[in-house]
């Protein structure tokens, strides 16, 4: 089991983008860049990751993403409470547990992407 945000948690992320059939259904000729940010670390730092999809081939890493078109935003206990699936992410975007900048038009257009990467991430053997 890997701890959540860690090395080993990203590398088995982006596992699981490649290989999961209904991730790579959801990604299939799509492009999206999006850049996520997790506040207020237990451990230390804050951690960056994104998730970039172009042409349909996904790609999960640590660092920045360059011409991201969102960035989203939010604390450690809300970001694992999404993984987890005991907050709902478009319930935690209205509540302000989730802020998103960039290109909202493209987030909205690539629902199902989103969908499909919280569920991946809840099916992930992780240790939070």
């Amino acid at each position: 089991m890997a701890k959540f945000l860690s090395d080993e948690w990203i590398e088995a992320a982006n596992s699981a983008a490649t290989t999961n059939p209904s991730f790579t259904s959801a990604a299939a000729g799509k492009d999206l860049g999006v850049q996520f940010v997790v506040t207020d670390v237990p451990d230390g730092d804050d951690v960056e990751y994104f998730l970039s999809i172009k042409g349909g081939h996904p790609q999960i890493a640590k660092g920045a993403l360059e011409d991201a078109d969102v960035t989203v935003t939010s604390t450690y206990e809300n970001a694992s409470a999404i993984a987890q699936n005991d907050i709902n992410v478009q319930m935690a975007f209205m509540t302000g547990k989730v802020k998103v900048a960039g290109n909202l038009a493209t987030l909205m257009l690539h629902q199902n992407v989103i969908a499909a990467w919280v569920g991946l991430s809840e099916g992930m053997e992780t240790v939070y």
